[in-house]
């Protein structure tokens, strides 16, 4: 008993499969604008935040500290320059009454303008302080999902160092690599296909950025499309199906299992629906498409070739056709 398929022409499919992953667009590497010791962190891997919520805080105390120094220097110059301030309005009030002369009015002004200059100086200072104090705690810009801890408690980190990562919530991307010489089959803004592993379904996506190099590992190029559905888990893996502008080619297809090698050529075995013997067949292959071998020549539409058990057959053999169990005749 042996399988057989009917040849017949079909059209080779032009569609080319790549392993993708689901992406945010927006990844972003929080850190700290100050340095210091990391004594909190308030989220976990895989936790979902919410815009303005509180992730991480350093040791403080120092900045504390500063705060407080530019707060006493702000309370000196604010006292010097009513102090200053006071002295210009009593020297005002005698040179209207013409008991003093004009230049030691100009002197009290002039020394009021830089108690007012010292003023604000402090002022400034105190600002900068506190905003120095404020950046000792790590707050989401955005919601989204935490990706990626990069520090733990206790660890002394430098001004802009990652403490974690944040994908936002938003557009999606699917990102694959393709190899080098289908780079150029690329475009941006071309529609793909998209199939999740995991559900099945199939969705929609357009290019949206091809890499500019290939990665030095691995030579290939990524390449993101943007994904309409924004539900989808990040992580989830999936099949990307990229079709090329050229139509597709009719062809004669046949399983890899129904072709072998007799006296360094390819053959395969023909079935005789009025004898039911097998007969052998010299073929020319011309490729392979998919899990396919393409057939040049060497057989028509219309023949019956076998499928499996090719290599313990002999020419003349007498056969029957294969039925599952439980198949109708």
């Amino acid at each position: 008993a042996v399988k057989v398929l009917t040849v017949s022409k079909s059209t080779l499919s032009n569609e080319t499969e790549f392993a993708g992953e689901v992406l945010a667009r927006v990844e972003s590497r929080l850190g700290m604008r100050v340095g210091g010791k990391l004594t909190a962190r308030h989220v976990e891997l895989g936790q979902r935040v919410k815009a303005g919520q509180l992730l991480a805080e350093i040791d403080a105390q120092d900045y504390r500290l500063s705060v407080d120094n530019a707060r006493a220097q702000l309370n000196a110059a604010q006292t010097n320059h009513d102090l200053a301030a006071a002295d210009f309005k009593r020297y005002k009030e005698l040179r209207d009454k013409d008991f003093i002369s004009g230049g030691e009015l100009e002197r009290r002004e002039t020394t009021l303008k830089s108690a007012q200059a010292q003023l604000d100086q402090a002022r400034a200072q105190l600002s900068g302080q506190g905003n120095q104090l404020s950046y000792s705690k790590l707050f989401a810009d955005k919601a989204g999902v935490i990706t990626g801890l990069d520090a733990e408690v206790g660890q002394v980190l430098s001004a802009g160092m990652t403490v974690m990562r944040l994908a936002q919530d938003g557009p999606r991307d699917v990102v694959f690599a393709i190899p080098e010489d289908k780079v150029t089959a690329v475009k941006q803004g071309q529609a793909v296909k998209v199939k999740l592993w995991g559900g099945g379904q199939s969705l929609s996506a357009k290019v949206n950025e091809i890499a500019a190099s290939a990665d030095p590992v691995t030579r290939t190029f990524a390449v993101k499309a943007a994904l309409d559905d924004l539900k989808i888990p990040l992580g989830t893996t999936a099949t990307v199906f990229l079709s090329s502008s050229s139509t597709g080619l009719e062809a004669m297809t046949l399983p890899t299992s129904a072709v072998r090698q007799e006296a360094g050529k390819s053959s395969v075995w023909i079935v005789d629906p009025a004898s039911m013997k097998v007969r052998s067949q010299a073929v020319q292959v011309s490729g392979v498409h998919d899990n396919l071998v393409v057939i040049s020549s060497g057989l028509e539409p219309g023949q019956q070739v076998v499928t499996a058990g090719v290599h313990v057959l002999s020419a003349g053999q007498k056969v029957t056709y294969f039925k599952a169990a439980g198949e109708q005749p």
